[in-house]
């Protein structure tokens, strides 16, 4: 065993120190562990935790009105088919787009849940906040801005938002340029600039790139962008090295699912950390995976637990951030080390 100086000691751990200091928390819609996300009450249990930004997924409304929300429709986590029962499209499912945000607000939000085989709910996390418990309710990307600059104001500090485009190809084809609603608002509320306390972020690279060439000349705005990157065949061509380097041209950062960086066929004894991290590094940009769950089952065999995961991938792996549920956890592991 090789015994290290304490002057030595003293300098690796200032540089661990540092390292952690440097990584990065999202609340992933929230402290969505503890309260159902995408809820108000959520993002300041966030907030307290210490998480640096606060995600947020964007929907239009009926009435052009921008709602934070993960899914396109209702059904998962209201009880919009008992209050409207008659909304339903012919494939059974409400869509937010089909509600104005009045109608929207008179639904009752819970922890998202599934039927079971008798058409009973169930919890999809059955160790989360209980279902149809306490008062919850639909708001706005403007009420959560307003929430978290007011929370800014009042402790002194500068968290940041970290807003995705969702599904900008499904709001256009009803009419509705999802993207440049966005920008105007976050302009308004004062993010024009890379240096503000922000991450753009969509899954759509076109969209991604008309953002960067269109949108953001036309209001006078530049914010950082993240290219979301999922599983599916449609992204594999990012993975590659000159697909990275075409996606740097446009964004400051991906956002990939974990599975990407460290393969599932990894064991502890292998463990296989795929080139993406280096690579998106080599060409400037950050890398903030999702989604960092501590729940029975959520953490993948390599890892002995949850904080053993944190280990491997911030600092075996070299992530810059992840999106998590439990930003609690992630926060308390990153203050540990």
């Amino acid at each position: 065993m090789t015994l290290m100086s304490g002057s030595a000691f003293a300098a690796d751990t200032s540089a661990r120190s540092a390292e952690a200091e440097q990584k990065v928390v999202v609340a992933h819609r929230g402290a969505s562990a503890y309260l159902p996300e995408h809820t108000l009450p959520a993002v300041a249990m966030a907030y307290a935790m210490g998480a640096e930004y606060m995600e947020q997924d964007v929907i239009m409304t009926r009435d052009d009105q921008l709602i934070v929300w993960h899914d396109l429709t209702l059904e998962r986590t209201t009880d919009v088919a008992e209050r409207f029962p008659e909304r339903a499209r012919e494939n059974g499912s409400f869509y937010v787009i089909d509600f104005d945000l009045d109608e929207l607000r008179q639904l009752r939000l819970t922890e998202g849940f599934r039927l079971d085989e008798d058409g009973e709910q169930v919890s999809n996390y059955p160790s989360r906040f209980p279902l149809w418990q306490s008062r919850f309710q639909v708001h706005t990307l403007a009420e959560q801005i307003e929430m978290v600059q007011g929370m800014n104001h009042s402790t002194g500090q500068d968290i940041g938002i970290y807003p995705e485009i969702k599904s900008p190809a499904f709001h256009r084809e009803h009419g509705k340029d999802i993207s440049t609603a966005m920008v105007r608002e976050l302009k308004r509320f004062g993010y024009t600039s890379k240096d503000d306390p922000i991450f753009l972020q969509t899954f759509d690279f076109d969209e991604l790139r008309r953002v960067h060439d269109e949108i953001f000349p036309a209001e006078g705005v530049e914010l950082p962008l993240i290219q979301l990157i999922g599983g599916g065949a449609a992204y594999q061509w990012m993975l590659e090295p000159a697909g990275v380097e075409e996606v740097a041209r446009y964004a400051d950062g991906l956002g990939p699912h974990y599975s990407l960086i460290i393969d599932d066929d990894s064991t502890m004894d292998n463990l296989i950390i795929t080139d993406l991290v280096p690579l998106a590094h080599q060409h400037g940009m950050e890398v903030h995976p999702y989604t960092f769950r501590a729940d029975e089952g959520m953490v993948p065999p390599y890892a002995r637990d949850f904080e053993h995961m944190l280990e491997l991938f911030y600092f075996e792996a070299d992530v810059d951030g992840v999106f998590t549920d439990f930003p609690d956890r992630v926060v308390d592991f990153l203050r540990a080390r």
